[in-house]
């Protein structure tokens, strides 16, 4: 047959070969290259201990990666939610459960006691840019937008005072930390696929922009720091970090000058006490670890052991979620629990040593997530907190062997089956500001984030899991990665589809609850018929128990899985059933073999790790 185009003119032939490559081609087009922002920060910072306050400069070179010309920019002012009227005492007032730091902290709290951080001025490439703070947001139109590609020298100068310990950052803790400065500079805003990220403080999550810090602080002499980064000058600064095989750079100033360099970080973190207790020591992996507290008859038992625990998490961390990529961490008293930063950990200190380790491996593991792996912790705490309560645990289990690592993920599960009763779950997608009650975000962001991974280990075994998380690290550390950068790399190594996991479990509060409706026997073979009685789909691992105690392992996977687990340390299959399409509600598995009912004992997920808000009917017992 004859072409009816080859006649046609070339103009008309570009027309329609365009929409060819519109039409053919637009999901290869719609699919964005990664791309992250840059930053540099030097910081000046002049601290006046006897106001409380601090007067500071700072350059900023932001690159912008994006393809977007920006036409604002935005920048976190933190201090400023720590007084009376603020967003963070409005949202306080209005939750069933607030904090309680923060409702203590915020009553009766006097001018004088008041966080505040001012920008006094702020400069683009020498000139000068109109800007208006709105309350914890600084918010800038720029008269000269910045294309894509194009970088920007940012120059500034802010006032702020300490606020009196609120949450997290502030002064004199309930433990005597002089100052714990945490968020303590104007940070400039994250700004990615999703454009800027300006969110209120209101006292949860925070999101950084990539980037290194060179920090200078000029405090009274008497104080001893512990800080993000590197000190440079450790002979001048002193406190514990000077090599005794160097003389020290003495000086009768009435303040000293503490250097940091920290590269490839998203935030700084600071405090000063003139009491504090350094101690450090050097990992088996080489990593130098700093220790400041404020040494009491009660605690400095528990902090002379911590060092080796430390020591023999690290080399379990680094073999299962990746190597820690920093010279050094330190561990500090200060703040009003436990925060992390990176490099370092704000943590209280008048504990027990179990309580001791447990916080201080939680926070340590918080440099994984989100403080390499960065994600949104704003928009994704489930990943921040989630993944961090995982880990903790399968740590801590292996630090004590008290509890089996199979088990030591029990509580994450009776937390969230309370959140399930009480009908305050909210979907995990909700962001963290958002959680209408503390007791649905924190259950929601560490217990059915912890949950997520140790379910996933039951879908595609526990192998996968692990070699999940070291690839996770691999592919996606110093990035931002989002919940479907984390599925698709258990994808790959699962060999399976689970996106439906992510939009079941993440994308909404549906319940798992499976049950054994019935068992016989039919010329031998064994029938068991399962019935899904609640909302969400899984995958179903089944083990028939003999009277003579042996076991018949059979996994049943979904159809929309597209695959199926293996191998799993904890319950590897003898057989792999047919699949069960998710929307049926019942399914009758049949086992071949010479069996008698009579003594049989039938149970649904043997190891719990699915989590079935009724285990009720799990167990069918034939006598």
């Amino acid at each position: 047959m004859k072409n009816p185009y080859l006649n046609q003119t070339p103009d008309l032939l570009r027309v329609l070969f365009f929409f060819y490559l519109v039409l053919f081609n637009w999901p290869l087009a719609a699919q964005e290259p990664y791309w992250q922002q840059r930053v540099s920060y030097e910081i000046d910072v002049d601290f006046n201990h006897i106001q409380h306050q601090y007067s500071g400069s700072q350059r900023i070179v932001y690159q912008n990666n994006s393809p977007d010309t920006l036409k604002h920019l935005f920048f976190h002012l933190y201090p400023n939610a720590f007084r009376v009227g603020s967003e963070m005492d409005a949202w306080r007032s209005r939750i069933p459960d607030p904090d309680p730091r923060i409702t203590n902290g915020l009553t009766g709290i006097t001018p004088e006691e008041e966080g505040y951080l001012h920008v006094r001025s702020l400069q683009m490439n020498g000139d000068p840019l109109p800007f208006k703070e709105n309350r914890t947001v600084l918010e800038v139109r720029l008269p000269t937008p910045i294309p894509p590609g194009r970088s920007a020298i940012l120059d500034m100068l802010f006032d702020g005072q300490v606020p009196r310990q609120v949450r997290r950052s502030g002064r004199f803790n309930a433990e005597g930390v002089d100052y714990s400065m945490s968020q303590w500079y104007p940070k400039i805003c994250g700004y990615d696929h999703k454009g800027w990220h300006a969110n209120p403080y209101v006292q949860r999550e925070f999101y950084g922009v990539w980037g290194d810090y060179d920090v200078t602080i000029h405090i009274d002499s008497s104080f001893i720091l512990g800080a993000t980064g590197y000190l440079q000058n450790p002979q001048e600064a002193g406190g514990g970090y000077e090599d005794p095989s160097r003389p020290l750079i003495r000086s009768n100033a009435a303040q000293k000058t503490w250097h940091f360099i920290a590269p490839n970080v998203h935030d700084f973190v600071w405090t000063a006490d003139p009491d504090y207790t350094h101690t450090r020591q050097v990992m088996q992996d080489g990593t130098e670890f700093h220790f400041l507290y404020l040494k009491t008859a009660d605690n400095q038992k528990a902090w002379a052991a911590l060092p080796a625990y430390v020591d023999s998490a690290l080399l379990f961390i680094n073999a299962t979620f990746g190597p820690y990529p920093y010279r050094q961490f330190s561990v500090i008293q200060g703040g009003d629990g436990g925060m992390e930063y990176p490099m370092a950990t704000l943590i209280s200190g008048n504990r027990g040593l179990r309580s001791l380790v447990g916080v201080t491996i939680h926070e340590l593991m918080h440099t994984w997530y989100p403080m390499v792996l960065s994600t949104n912790e704003s928009l994704y705490p489930w990943m921040d907190e989630g993944f961090v309560s995982y880990a903790e645990s399968e740590v801590i289990s292996r630090l004590f062997s008290q509890v089996s690592p199979l088990n030591a993920h029990m509580g994450s599960y009776q937390g969230y089956y309370g959140l399930v009763r009480s009908g305050l779950q909210e979907p995990l997608t909700t962001h963290a500001d958002y959680y209408l009650s503390s007791f649905s975000y924190g259950t929601s962001a560490y217990s059915k984030g912890d949950i997520f991974l140790h379910q996933l280990g039951y879908i595609i075994g526990k192998e996968a899991l692990d070699r999940t998380m070291l690839r996770y690290f691999k592919e996606w550390q110093f990035k931002h990665p989002t919940p479907t950068d984390f599925v698709r790399v258990a994808e790959r190594e699962a060999d399976q589809e689970l996106d439906w996991y992510q939009e079941f479990w993440i994308n909404t509060t549906r319940t798992i609850d499976y049950g054994i409706d019935s068992v016989w026997t039919k010329e031998s073979q064994l029938h068991v018929l399962l019935r899904q009685y609640g909302t969400m789909p899984m995958p179903v691992d089944l083990a028939v128990k003999s009277p003579d105690g042996v076991v018949t392992r059979v996994t049943i996977p979904l159809d929309i899985q597209r695959g199926e687990k293996r191998v799993d340390q904890y319950f590897t299959p003898d057989s792999v059933a047919p699949d069960w399409p998710w929307t049926f509600e019942s399914y009758e598995l049949i086992i071949p073999g010479s069996w008698q009912t009579t003594g049989l004992e039938v149970s649904i997920d043997p190891t719990q790790r699915m989590a079935d808000i009724d285990r009720s009917n799990n167990i069918f017992l034939v006598h």
